[in-house]
C-alpha cells in the first residue's frame, strides 16, 4: 500500500466505484462525510473591516454582487453579520432553481476574501488528500442530491432548503485516491475549456452576423456581380407598392364552421419558429368558412407579422414562408404580406427583422395599453431594395452566416452533452 493510500481514511463497507472509470486506477473509493474532510467556516465581518460581497449563482459561481445584479444588493453599513469567504471555500446557497434543484454549491476561486449572505453555508476543506477542483465537480453532478432531499425540511417557503447543520455536514461523499481526483478533475477541466472556447466563437459569429446584417442593409457594405462590377443602386419604394397586407378573421375559438385546418398564431411568429409542411402539423387544427380559408392560405414567400405588442419596439417580429402550405392559415393576430414582385425569400428573411425596418414599424405604432400597427401604417413603410440579383447574392452570404452559427452550436450541444454525462457516471 502506497503512502498516499495509507492517509486515506476507511469506513466499513466502502465499496464504491463509478460507472465511467480511467484505466489505471483500481480499488475502492472511500466513503467519508462531509464533516471529515471540512470544518465550517463562520468568521464574521467585525467592525464592517470588508466591504466586498459575494453571490453564489447555480451557472456563474461564486462572482461580486455588484457584477452579477449590476450593483450591490446588500447594505454596505451593515455588513457584521456576513460570513467571511476566503480564496477557495466552498459557500452552499439554499435556493432552488432549475439549475440547482437542491441549491447551488461552489468554490470562491475570485482569489479575492469578501462576503456572503448569513443565509448561506461557508465551509472550508481541512484535509490535503482532497483535492479541491474535483470535490467542485462532485458538486455539479447530482449525486449528493438524493440525501440533500431527505434531510430537506420544507417550511412556508418551498424555494429554499431549509437543512439543519448537523445533517448538512454529515452529506456522505465518496471519494478515490488523490491521483484518481486530480486525473478527474483534470480531465473535466479541459472539457471545461473547450465548451467556454465553443462559446466564444459563437458570440463572435453571432457579433459578425449583427454587423453584416446592419452593414449590408444600410447599404454601407455593398456586394460586386460576377465580372466585379458594382450592382445598381437600391431602389426606395413603400411596402404597399411591393406587395399586399392581409388580416385575418379566423379565431382560434371558432366552432361553427366545418372546415379544419392548421392554424399560425401570434407566437409562432414572435418566437419565429421554422414553419413548414412538416412543422405545421404539429400546429393547432381550427375550423373556419370556405372563403376565410382562401383569403388567409399562406403561399412560398409570403411574410407574416406580428401588428401589435405592449411596447412599440416589439412590433414587427416576422416568419418567412419558405414553401407553399396546404391546409393553414393565420390567426387574426397576426397580418400577412405577400409581394406582387419577385423578391428572394433568403433575402427576405434577413431583411424583416433588421432595425431600419423595425424602428419604422415603432414609429406608426398606436396605443396606449398595447400597441398596434394598421394595415395602411405597414404598406407607408419606406424601404431601399435591391435588384434580385443582388438579394440572392444577400441572402446566400447571410445564410452562409448563420448555417454556420448553427453548426458552432450543435457542436455545443454536444459538448455539453458529454459533460451531463461525464458528471452522471464518473462519481458515486
Amino acid at each position: 500500500m502506497t503512502e498516499e493510500n495509507k492517509s486515506i481514511k476507511k469506513f466499513p463497507n466502502s465499496g464504491n466505484i463509478p460507472k465511467l472509470r480511467f484505466s489505471e486506477f483500481t480499488g475502492n473509493w472511500i466513503k467519508y462525510h462531509l464533516k471529515e474532510i471540512a470544518e465550517k467556516a463562520n468568521n464574521k465581518n467585525n467592525n464592517n473591516k470588508i466591504s466586498t460581497v459575494f453571490s453564489n449563482s447555480a451557472v456563474q459561481g461564486i462572482v461580486l454582487q455588484s457584477d452579477y445584479f449590476d450593483k450591490s444588493i446588500a447594505n454596505k453599513e451593515n455588513l457584521e453579520g456576513y460570513y467571511v469567504v476566503e480564496p477557495f471555500d466552498f459557500v452552499y446557497n439554499p435556493r432552488l432553481s432549475s439549475t440547482a434543484e437542491v441549491g447551488a454549491m461552489s468554490v470562491n476561486k475570485t482569489n479575492l476574501t469578501g462576503l456572503v449572505s448569513p443565509l448561506y453555508t461557508v465551509f472550508r476543506i481541512k484535509e490535503n488528500n482532497i483535492n479541491i477542483p474535483f470535490l467542485e465537480y462532485l458538486f455539479k453532478s447530482k449525486v449528493w442530491h438524493n440525501y440533500m432531499r431527505s434531510i430537506a425540511n420544507y417550511g412556508a417557503r418551498d424555494d429554499r432548503m431549509n437543512v439543519r447543520s448537523d445533517d448538512f455536514y454529515n452529506l456522505p461523499l465518496t471519494i478515490p485516491n488523490f491521483s484518481e481526483q486530480n486525473k478527474i478533475s483534470t480531465f473535466l477541466s479541459l472539457i471545461e475549456v473547450r465548451i467556454q472556447t465553443q462559446k466564444k466563437i459563437i458570440e463572435k459569429l453571432e457579433t459578425l452576423m449583427k454587423a453584416s446584417r446592419i452593414n449590408i442593409f444600410s447599404q454601407k457594405l455593398r456586394f460586386k456581380d460576377k465580372q466585379g462590377y458594382d450592382f445598381p443602386d437600391w431602389k426606395k419604394l413603400k411596402l404597399g407598392k411591393i406587395g399586399n397586407f392581409q388580416t385575418s378573421s379566423i379565431d382560434k375559438l371558432s366552432k361553427e364552421n366545418e372546415n379544419e385546418v392548421y392554424l399560425v398564431n401570434y407566437m409562432n411568429v414572435y418566437r419565429h419558429e421554422d414553419i413548414n409542411p412538416s412543422t405545421i402539423k404539429s400546429f393547432q387544427k381550427v375550423t373556419a368558412k370556405e372563403q376565410q380559408i382562401t383569403s388567409c392560405n399562406l403561399k412560398k414567400g409570403d411574410i407574416l407579422f406580428t401588428p401589435s405588442s405592449e411596447t412599440p419596439d416589439d412590433i414587427g417580429h416576422s416568419v418567412v414562408i419558405s414553401e407553399n402550405l396546404e391546409n393553414a392559415v393565420f390567426s387574426y393576430h397576426l397580418m400577412r404580406f405577400r409581394p406582387k414582385i419577385e423578391i428572394d425569400i433568403l433575402y427576405s428573411h434577413y431583411f424583416c427583422n433588421v432595425p431600419i425596418v423595425l424602428n419604422q414599424l415603432s414609429k406608426f405604432a398606436t396605443g396606449s395599453t398595447r400597441f398596434t400597427i394598421s394595415v395602411k401604417s405597414f404598406s407607408d413603410v419606406e424601404i431601399s431594395l435591391p435588384g434580385l440579383t443582388e438579394q440572392k447574392v444577400i441572402g446566400r452570404f447571410l445564410s452562409l452566416v448563420e448555417n454556420k452559427i448553427d453548426t458552432e452550436k450543435q457542436i455545443l450541444e454536444k459538448l455539453e452533452f458529454q459533460k451531463k454525462f461525464l458528471l452522471a457516471n464518473l462519481f458515486v
